[in-house]
Formats: structure tokens, sequence, C-alpha cells
């Protein structure tokens, strides 16, 4: 008759296997929270799609870059279609950070370029902030330190928290019919192009509205103005203009350059006739902009 595993023994067999699986503590699984998929040879680039969007955003980053470069293009969990896996519940942008690290450490990248975009370029800031060894160089594609700053100058997060709580839990309450209509109308705004428009509908409709509503909240609770100072790689930061959207180009140049005056030595790069989706309105100007970054 076989012996019955001592009691004690059976629990800390069933602690590991459970912290194994993620279950307790630790880091976030990388898995978990995104997916990465790698082509080409050559330094290493961490590509970062923004909120809602589908990691082929990065289309036509990856086959500009995967001759020379070994590419990571990162497919946030919940986001276009993508399985929620472990962001379905809880905070989404500080597990991505944290997963980030432990994508980059597991596989020996060593401080690669990190490209990433509205959220994207969001989680790059806290990553290269909170894990500085992870990047050796910052792209920030039209994003701020603290989203809340384009509700007020003076925004705070405790200030703007209710205001996050509301629109976080209507976008998860909200119809599946409701919230591809919000989406439609936003489009425009996001993207110049019909087909760009396009793309992004199809993303924004294929995500899980309850990860898409909590990151939202994420970004608009999380202030990185006070850790610019700690960013050692080297930055870049492009930013959309468009006369249509109907203010100067100096109140957004200001905007920007205030916004990031905290980091050092930072690059700010304006491109015209663009909205938010710079590598969709303007691929040309948005490539060459890519390669004199990681020149």
């Amino acid at each position: 008759m076989q012996k019955l595993m001592p009691r004690a023994h059976m629990f800390a067999v069933i602690m590991a296997i459970l912290t194994a699986l993620g279950v307790f503590g630790g880091r976030a699984h990388a898995a978990d929270r995104m997916t990465v998929t790698v082509t080409g040879k050559g330094p290493d680039v961490v590509l970062i799609p923004g909120l809602a969007s589908s990691s082929a955003v990065w289309d036509a980053t990856v086959k500009q870059l995967s001759t020379s470069h070994r590419v990571h293009v990162v497919q946030v969990a919940g986001f276009a279609g993508a399985p929620v896996g472990g962001n379905a519940e809880g905070p989404v942008v500080e597990p991505l950070v944290e997963a980030l690290d432990g994508y980059i450490k597991a596989n020996k990248l060593k401080s690669p370029a990190v490209i990433g975009h509205s959220m994207g370029g969001f989680t790059g800031l806290l990553l290269a902030q909170r894990h500085p060894e992870d990047v050796g160089r910052l792209m920030i594609v039209d994003s701020l330190p603290f989203f809340s700053l384009l509700f007020s100058p003076t925004a705070t997060p405790d200030s703007v928290k209710p205001q996050a709580v509301a629109m976080r839990d209507a976008t998860i309450a909200m119809s599946a019919e409701a919230f591809a209509s919000q989406q439609a109308m936003a489009a425009p705004r996001y993207v110049k192009s019909p087909e760009g428009q396009a793309l992004m509908l199809a993303w924004s409709k294929a995500s899980s509205q309850s990860v898409v509503g909590r990151a939202m909240y994420d970004l608009l609770t999380t202030d990185a103005r006070p850790g610019l100072a700690a960013v050692k790689a080297p930055t870049t930061l492009l930013y959309p203009y468009d006369p249509s959207i109907g203010a100067p180009v100096t109140m957004i140049e200001k905007i920007y350059t205030d916004a990031y005056a905290g980091l050092p030595g930072v690059t700010l790069k304006r491109v015209d006739d663009s909205r938010h989706f710079i590598m969709l309105d303007q691929p040309k100007a948005f490539a060459e902009a890519v390669e004199t970054f990681l020149k």
C-alpha cells in the first residue's frame, strides 16, 4: 500500500503548483498579459500597441525593420480579439509593465529599443522608469506621462478619480452595439484615412470592453511625471498635428513640451497632417522617424 503524503508536504506541493501557474504571488507571466511575435535578426526592438489596438498596427514597421533587427511585437491580452487571459480583472497597465520586464529578462534581451504608441508609449515610459536596464532607448508615439492633463493642466490622480471611475464603469456596462457606435464616432478624431478608421474600429469592436475600461482607468489615474528625471534611456517623442482639429500649433506644442519638461534630453518631433495613429496617417514620415531613432 502506498504511503500517504504527509499533509504539510502535500500543502507545499500544491502551493508550488499554484504559484507556478501564477495563481499566487510572483511576477506576472508574460503569456497571461500579452503575447509576443518575433521576426528577423539583429539588435532587439520591442513594439507595443495602444489602447484597444492590434499588433497589426506595426505591420509596416515590422516589414521595415525585420531585415536588420529582431522585432518583438506585443499583443496585449483582451485587445483586438486577443484572449483576455490574465487581464480578466484588476489593473491592466501596471501588470503589463511587469510582464514586459519578465519577457525581456527571460529572453535575455540586452537593453532593447522600445517603441510604444499611446498606451504602449506610456507603458514603455513606466518600464524605463522602473526597470531602466530593460530599455536602451525609447520612442513614445503620441502619449502623455499623465493622460488626464487633457482634461485640465491642474489635474491630479485624486481629482480625476471620480471621472475615471465613471468612464471605466460606463465602458464596461454599455452594450456591444453602443460601444461600437461610440468607437465609430471617435475614429475620425484618431485617424484621417477611411482605411485607417476601418482598422481602428475593427480592433476596438473586437476588444474586451472590460479590459479597455480598466486600462483607460489606469491611464487616467497614473501620473508618471514624478519619475521622468529617473529615465536614463535616450527618448524621442513623436506627436501629431492636424489643422482640422481647430487648435493652433503653438498650443499643441506647449501641451507636449510642458508635459515632458521633467525628462532630461528628450527629443520632441512633430509630424504634420496626422492624427493619433501617426504610423497610419503618415507612414513615410513615421518610417523615417523610426530609422533616425534607431541610428
